[in-house]
Order: structure tokens, then sequence, then C-alpha cells
């Protein structure tokens, strides 16, 4: 497949151009700096030049504060900057699949959620990563839409990442252990993109790794755990105790 991949440069955008190169696909791979994806003619001369079978969108502003303080370029990123790209594939016949968030939940479930399940985002960030799920679905029926969270893997600045970066410099680290979701590594994740875009099968699918799901405590202690590093300097706290400027779900199992 000729494949254009927004958002090349993140952690899950590097995973799916290995991954995709790999197959034999043709890729034509667009970090933010090679394709800004609010700039509605360079996306036009992309789309003419590339002629992409499908599209992958791993670009975001995934700042969930930075979302809270400014709502209008989160809304410009996450919702019209996608619908803007599923106008494209509209117009070019090509499939488009777009990554969303567990953020469109509110967390007051126990348990998982699914496809089933009503979203009501608290956020800004799930707001507008929801606003633009219905306007990309709006704008091109070969849409699909891939709701996934927790996000680690080599590379890029993600939860572990800090993690290490804090323990490893003997700071203090506090993690959550009232907030639950489940790890999803970058690398898995890319390889379900790459098999949804080959299946078509426009709709919205949840996709994590397996397992019952964890608490951010948890999560670090294990990750130290298997890093080696045995005099991490870890305090477990309630979410409640770290105020933050936008309101995170308690559970986005």
């Amino acid at each position: 497949m000729r494949v254009l991949i927004a958002g090349a440069g993140g952690m899950v955008g590097r995973a799916l151009v290995e991954h995709c190169a790999k197959g034999g696909d043709k890729v034509f791979a667009y970090d933010r700096e090679r394709l800004d994806i609010t700039n509605d003619v360079a996306i036009r001369e992309a789309f003419a030049r590339d002629k992409p079978d499908t599209v992958i969108n791993c670009a975001a502003w995934t700042d969930v504060d930075g979302c809270e303080r400014d709502q209008e370029q989160a809304y410009l990123i996450n919702d019209k900057a996608v619908g803007r790209l599923a106008v494209n594939c509209r117009q070019s016949a090509a499939s488009f699949v777009t990554i969303s968030t567990d953020y469109i939940f509110d967390g007051a479930k126990e348990g998982f959620y699914t496809q089933r399940d009503d979203p009501n985002p608290t956020s800004i960030y799930g707001k507008a990563k929801l606003a633009g799920e219905r306007c990309a679905q709006a704008s091109c029926a070969r849409t699909t839409v891939v709701r996934t969270g927790w996000i680690f893997g080599s590379g890029g600045r993600n939860f572990l990442s800090k993690v290490f970066d804090y323990a490893r410099s003997g700071q203090p680290l506090k993690a959550i252990e009232d907030s639950f979701g489940t790890p999803t590594y970058a690398p898995d994740l890319a390889r379900r993109l790459r098999e949804l875009a080959e299946l078509d099968l426009p709709g919205v699918y949840h996709v994590v790794n397996a397992g019952a799901g964890t608490s951010y405590a948890d999560f670090t202690r294990r990750a130290l755990r298997a890093a080696q590093i045995q005099d991490a300097k870890l305090e477990s706290v309630s979410m409640n105790l770290l105020p933050r400027p936008a309101p995170r779900p308690r559970n986005s199992r």
C-alpha cells in the first residue's frame, strides 16, 4: 500500500513507519516540520504528490494541561485538522485511520470501556479529540477511529520515560495509586494501525495491550523493577493530591 503517515516524528509514528516499511509498503512519512496538518494547502499538496491509498494520522496535541490553557489550539490540531485530513482522504479515494484517546470518557465506569459506552469527556483535550472523531467520520465514510491510551515505548516523552529520568537522577517520584488504565506498547499499536488500514472496515476500535489494567503507581513499580532500578524514591499518592489544570478520568481502561 501507499501509506501516508502524519505525525511520523512521534513515538507511535516512528514505530509505524518502521513497521510499514518492513512490510513492503511505500511510506510517505511526515513529521510536524515537514507537514503542518493545520495547513490545508500543505495537505492538498502532499496528497497530490504522494497519492496515498491510506492515511494514518498519528499527529495530535497531547499536552492535556496545555489544551486546557489554550482551547483554540487544542481544537485546531485535535479536531479541525483531523477533519481536514479526512476531507482530503474522501476527495482522493483514500481510507483514513486516526488515533483518538481514552480521555473521551469521564472515568466513572467500573471495569473496561467499550465502543458501546457513551463518551463524556471532562477535559478540553478529551472534548477536542471527540470532536475530531466525529468530524472525521462525517467527512470521510472510510474513517477508522482507534482509541488507545497509556502509550509507552522507546524514544519520545511519555509517562515511563519521565519515571526513568526522575529515578536515575535521584529525584523523588509521585505516582497515582487510584487512577487506572491499560498500558499500550507503541510498536504493538503500530501493527494494529497498519492492520486496520488494510482491512478498511470503518468504525471505532479500542486498541490496548491485553491485561486487566493497572494503576500508575503499580505500573511505575513494575517498570522500575524491570529496569533494575532499585533505589528509586517512590511515593504513591491519590490523584486528588496532585491538582492539575485539566481533569483526568479516574478509570480509562
